[in-house]
């Protein structure tokens, strides 16, 4: 449709059809054998008159479905307006790739940028047109659950994979692909104590030098939508927070797409205490230029008074509308309201041979090998080891994480199907030895009735008998392997954890089996960082594996028996103990640093019973290589601010297997009008190395590298002294320095 017509449309739309463009339902308010007005109609709120002119629905994906519905829809409305279907299609739609702190672990986010291509194939063929990702947030603070859902603790390597998602969803638009919204705008993942939904409070200054880079770098790679945070910042409702959301993100970013609020948030202004009531939340959402209501009753009752009382210009909804209406004509819905999609076409793309290839090859790439003790790994499979694979998760299918919604579980290649393309039954023997979680208190806390509670926690009887079975495996075993780690009802939304270890009853298994004196390699899945110190002493080798999705089994087996070298690296500290977070490698050194201050070893920036530093720092990872780095060599130690300087640094691998090694370039302003970290991350290059090859690595240094974010908050360069660090991870402690000026 062109522009002329399409105004036409709008123009000729009542107020309620245009209040119910700026509506979105969830899925239960179209079910075919659900009577709305008893049901979500009625919970909600919301007339069925507005259910009928609603436009978009959340969650809903399969080309039957989406078609049922919006045929059913468009018959109801006069004018014909195509829904639009929305939906947390967030690492994958049904094939499931290791959740994004995994993916930030593969520093490769052209390999990711391909991932999303093939997620943006399957849920076009579904009938999805917008996914609501890449979710972007920085976080520093393992004890909120949506670290699961974020890269990472860096801006820039955040900024990275932000651009990447973002293209890899929309790359084939409009014929093909999806539309992308980011989220969480902005700084949710620095919640207070990391509780979810908690207050944020920080300075302007750090929200634009840490926690804003990443969703700009989302909306320049071209996000058609931006959806609002929970929480507060610095005591303002991001849903009703013009300054963030009207003057940064549509004036100084000149947004013109779609702001849509997260669920509920629009009402939730109330609970806040930021609105007296949903008329008063609806009016300051609607003044923060947000455009879709996502589930709440506040657009669809309270958008019409507010009008009728003069206290809200039609001129604000009719821009809403607008925006929503012209991301359905790019969409070409109206011209087909499908978009393509069919069963057939569905059945063609989810979970083909080749989208399961790449799945397998990102989850390989997603591995971190933390530890590996005296070689441990890559294992034999010709030799004439036994190998007992113990631990709850050792067959487990739940390997995809809580946020792939839409996932088949009943596809996910679990470790032991992995683990036995290398190994006949003679070699490996199974015992899951415990349940992943026996925590009844906390899984009735959360709202699981008993029947559920059940189907997590075995019986007293049962455990025992699994614990014993485990043991005699083990004993008659030449290595162990511990698949262990997190339940998926521990990460995500609405699980922060004020305990980050492994659950009590797999610590107590674990204890057993190290009393063996047998090599133990952990298998650990999760969905954040986790406090191994206690646990790294009792085994040889550890492979960080989160959830590694639908392919996670392949992944796991590839790298324990040495057909992938493992080359993940953190893209978020590992903290010592649970008393240093939020941690992360960027932080500032303080006036009493522990390295540099002269003063006696109390008065220092420090904790008296753990250490400061983590145990496995930012940018950490090992390989079954070992490469080694050389001095840094700069082309000059001068810069001129229009000019670049050449930093490079030779690699060798010392070893007769081929790797891939991540170099990492940070850079240190060490005096400034503004204090600024002790190094950021400020490039990064994978480099392929054959055995025992040697190779020249450089990075290029320009002033915006250089530049920061001023007392006045605006971006300035200052002249003076830099040093620059490469090395294998944020614990780099070589430097070189060079002047600007």
């Amino acid at each position: 449709m062109n522009e002329k017509d399409l105004k036409n449309l709008l123009n000729d739309l009542s107020l309620d059809e245009k209040i119910g463009q700026l509506i979105q339902l969830s899925g239960e308010f179209f079910s075919s054998n659900n009577d709305i007005s008893t049901g979500p109609e009625k919970k909600l709120g919301i007339s069925s008159k507005m259910v009928d002119l609603c436009g978009s629905v959340l969650n809903v994906v399969g080309a039957r479905e989406t078609h049922r519905i919006q045929d059913e829809y468009i018959k109801k409305q006069k004018h014909h307006i195509p829904l639009i279907f929305m939906s947390d299609i967030i690492y994958g739609l049904k094939t499931v790739y290791p959740i994004p702190l995994g993916l930030g672990a593969t520093w490769n986010p052209e390999l990711i940028q391909e991932a999303y291509k093939n997620t943006a194939d399957e849920a076009y063929a579904s009938g999805n047109q917008v996914t609501f990702a890449p979710m972007v947030d920085l976080v520093h603070d393992a004890r909120w659950g949506r670290v699961l859902e974020s890269t990472g603790e860096d801006p820039y390597l955040n900024s990275q994979f932000a651009k990447s998602m973002v293209k890899g969803f929309q790359s084939e638009l409009p014929k093909r692909g999806i539309a992308s919204c980011v989220k969480h705008f902005a700084a949710y993942g620095a919640a207070e104590s990391g509780r979810e939904y908690n207050n944020v409070d920080i300075s302007e200054n750090r929200l634009r030098q840490s926690y804003l880079p990443p969703y700009k770098a989302a909306v320049d790679a071209g996000a058609k939508l931006v959806m609002t945070s929970f929480n507060t910042l610095n005591g303002v409702p991001v849903t009703g927070n013009k300054w963030l959301l009207k003057d940064i993100l549509r004036t100084e970013w000149n947004f013109e797409g779609i702001i849509i609020s997260d669920y509920a948030a629009v009402s939730e202004l109330v609970a806040h205490g930021f609105a007296k009531d949903n008329r008063e939340a609806t009016k300051l959402a609607m003044d923060a230029t947000v455009d879709i209501d996502m589930k709440s009753p506040c657009y669809a009752s309270q958008l019409q008074p507010l009008i009728s009382e003069g206290r809200l210009d039609e001129n604000k909804i009719d821009n809403a509308v607008w925006r929503v209406l012209k991301l359905k004509n790019e969409l070409g819905l109206f011209e087909d309201p499908y978009r393509g999609s069919s069963e057939e076409l569905e059945k063609k793309s989810v979970l083909s041979s080749e989208k399961r290839k790449l799945a397998c090859k990102v989850s390989t790439e997603a591995m971190v090998l933390l530890k590996n003790k005296n070689h441990i790994l890559p294992l034999d499979n010709k030799s004439n080891q036994n190998i007992a694979l113990i631990g709850p998760y050792e067959n487990e299918h739940e390997l995809l994480g809580l946020w792939a919604v839409h996932g088949d579980r009943s596809e996910t290649i679990t470790i032991e199907d992995g683990i036995r393309k290398y190994l006949d039954s003679s070699k490996l023997k199974t015992a899951k030895g415990t349940d992943i979680l026996r925590d009844k208190k906390m899984l009735s806390g959360i709202g699981l009735n008993d029947e559920q509670i059940s189907s997590i926690v075995s019986s007293d009887k049962i455990e025992e008998n699994n614990n014993k079975k485990a043991i005699e495996i083990a004993k008659n075993s030449d290595v162990i392997i511990f698949a262990a780690g997190e339940h998926t009802i521990e990460s995500g939304e609405a699980g922060s954890r004020g305990k980050l270890t492994l659950p009590d009853n797999q610590l107590k298994l674990l204890n057993k089996l190290a009393n063996l004196n047998k090599p133990i390699i952990l298998i650990n899945i999760s969905g954040r960082p986790l406090i191994l110190t206690k646990i790294v002493p009792k085994v040889d080798g550890i492979i960080q594996a989160w959830f590694p999705g639908t392919e996670g089994g392949n992944a796991i087996a590839d790298i324990l028996f040495g057909k992938s070298n493992p080359s993940g690296r953190l893209s978020m500290s590992f903290p010592s103990d649970v008393g240093q977070l939020p941690i992360y490698y960027n932080g500032y050194s303080t006036g009493r640093s522990i390295e540099t201050s002269k003063h006696s070893s109390r008065f220092m920036s420090r904790y008296l019973d753990i250490p400061n530093a983590p145990l496995y720092p930012f940018g950490y990872g090992l390989s079954y290589s070992n490469v080694e780095y050389s001095d840094i060599e700069l082309s000059s130690n001068e810069m001129n601010r229009n000019e670049k300087i050449t930093a490079a640094i030779t690699l060798k691998n010392n070893s007769d297997i081929k790797t891939i090694e991540t170099v990492q370039l940070y850079i240190r302003d060490p005096f400034a009008s503004v204090v600024q970290p002790v190094k950021n991350l400020k490039g990064f290059k994978q480099v392929l190395l054959s055995a025992y090859e040697s190779k020249v690595v450089s990075f290029d240094i320009c002033k915006d590298m250089l530049s920061f974010y001023g007392a006045d908050n605006k971006i300035t360069i200052e002249p003076g002294e830099f040093q620059v660090f490469i090395g294998s991870n944020s614990n780099v402690k070589k430097f070189i320095t060079f002047n600007l000026k």
